[in-house]
Parts: structure tokens; sequence; C-alpha cells
């Protein structure tokens, strides 16, 4: 926060340099361009801010965790399954998890609303009910779809969770269903997501909530919501109306000068993911983040 005093009385004294010297047209243009680049710098400061220090890291900055569980498809442990829950509970990970609404409001633990690639069927998590679901099996596997509340007991004492919002056009639904479930059960989490609007509401309904925003470079990697969208999420600009606690951002990306700036500014805590290998892992903690890992153990 020093730097953005400096830069407040930086322009602050150029502004005053300009009204009461004779400039010369060059030294002129010079100082308004240094203006122009400094209130760039606040004004981005501004949109991109987080929140420092909450509570919650006092446990969850102690754990590696485990991407959708400790799954591994050749000893029959399909993702997002309650056996890699297990498994990463048993080698002494937390988990990330993916959570969706099905048809009559019940949290599915699923990565993708559609099941072809998990379950072999083309049909959306949001337009079956629990019975529908309950039919369908991961990976060839005898493993069902859980549900949020067959997950939390596993945690319960032993280690936490950072809990995905998968938004389906439902974004405050998920995001109160989501809370109302983890309120029942002595669990440590946090809860992130790629939309805004789901971490605006928990910003605004649930304070108390660790939240974080989920990003990448979008530049490359598409929202599919147009090129406007894709320079919002990959920048951080939407800090202002969440204010996260901490960024959860692909760690191939993880040196962006969007992230710099809010942990130099605004101490936030930054996550990797999805972290494959030992190498990267070592890496990504050099750096001071939290490691989300999949197809190794640490």
């Amino acid at each position: 926060m020093a730097l953005i005093a400096c830069s407040v009385f930086l322009i602050a004294a150029l502004a005053l340099c300009a009204a009461l010297l004779p400039l010369t047209l060059p030294a002129a243009i010079l100082i308004g361009a240094v203006q122009v680049v400094l209130l760039y710098f606040l004004l981005w400061t501004a949109l991109v801010r987080c929140r420092k220090g909450h509570p919650s890291w006092a446990v969850l900055g102690k754990f590696r965790y485990a991407h959708r569980g400790l799954h591994d498809r050749e000893k029959g442990i399909p993702e997002n399954s309650l056996a890699a829950f297990r498994s990463a509970v048993e080698h002494g990970y937390g988990a990330e998890l993916d959570v969706h609404l099905t048809k009559d409001g019940r949290l599915a633990v699923i990565h993708d609303d559609s099941l072809l690639r998990t379950a072999g069927t083309a049909v959306k998590v949001s337009q079956l009910t629990v019975r529908e679901l309950s039919q369908y099996r991961l990976e060839g596997t005898e493993e069902t779809i859980p549900f949020l509340e067959q997950v939390l007991p596993l945690f319960e004492g032993k280690a936490p969770l950072i809990v995905e919002l998968k938004v389906e056009g439902n974004a405050p639904a998920l995001a109160q269903a989501a809370c109302d479930m983890l309120d029942r059960y002595q669990v440590d989490y946090c809860i992130e997501s790629f939309h805004p609007l789901a971490i605006r509401w928990l910003k605004k309904h649930r304070p108390d909530v660790c939240r974080g925003q989920l990003s990448q470079n979008f530049m490359r990697a598409h929202t599919g919501l147009g090129l406007a969208a894709d320079f919002v999420m990959t920048h951080l600009l939407t800090g202002f109306l969440t204010v996260p606690d901490f960024i959860a951002y692909n760690h191939l990306h993880r040196r962006r000068l969007a992230l710099k700036l809010a942990r130099s500014q605004w101490g936030v805590q930054q996550i990797s993911w999805t972290i494959r290998t030992p190498e990267e892992l070592a890496a990504c903690e050099r750096d001071g983040c939290l490691a989300i890992f999949e197809h190794f153990q640490p």
C-alpha cells in the first residue's frame, strides 16, 4: 500500500509542477504521460482489490490439496468419488472438489455438468433429479456420483476442503445451498468459483466465509463469453466487486502482472492449480502458493 501512497503523491507533485513551472512542450508531454501511467496503476490496483489475512488460513495453509480427491483411474478410483476423497484423507491431504445443483436442488459432487466424460452418457447433472443421478456410475467403476453431505463427514476433524461452485446460471442458489450444507458439518473449508457473481454473493451474504476467485489466462483459454470477459477475468478486474480472500490461478500462468499486483498491494493468498509434477509443486510453493495437485503424491 506504500506504493499506492507514493503514486498518489507523485501524481499530485507532477500536477503542481505543471501548474506552477514554465514547461517546454516535451516536458509537459512527459509529465502527462507519467501521470497517465500512474493513474492506470492506481485504477488497476483498485479493481483487483482483495482481502488479506482471513483466519481460515491458520488451518488451510497447512495442507496440500488433492484435485478432485486423490483419484487414480488405474486403481479404479475415479475423480470426485467417495473413494478418491477417502484416499486423500488417509494420505493426509485436503481435497478440492466441485459441486453442481441438481434439478431438485441437491449438491452433486462432480466437475462437468455433462456426464459424457465421467459416466459415458450425454445428460446434464443440472437437469437430473437425485434419483435419476444415482443410476450412473463413474468411469466404469461401481462408484456413484456423491453428494456433498456424503463427502463432508469424511473430512470432519481431519483435513480441509476447497469447494468449487460450478455455476449454471444459478450463482445465488448454488452459493447459498453450499453454505447451508457446509454449516451442518465441522469442516474447515474455503469456497471458490470462476463465476464472479457466486463470489459476490458470498461477500454480501456470508462475509465470514473464506472466498476465492478462480482464473487463468483466458486470452488463450477463452471463457466463451467474448473478448471483454476474457480480458476482465484474466486481469482479475472484478476484485472490487468480490474482494476475494484468495486467487486460485492456473499455475502455468501464475506470474502474470495482475497476480503480482494483487499480492504486492493487497497481500492476497494465491493458490496454484493443477500441479502435476514434484518440480511444479516445488516452484509454486517457493512462490508462496498453496497447491492443488493430481496424478502424483507429494
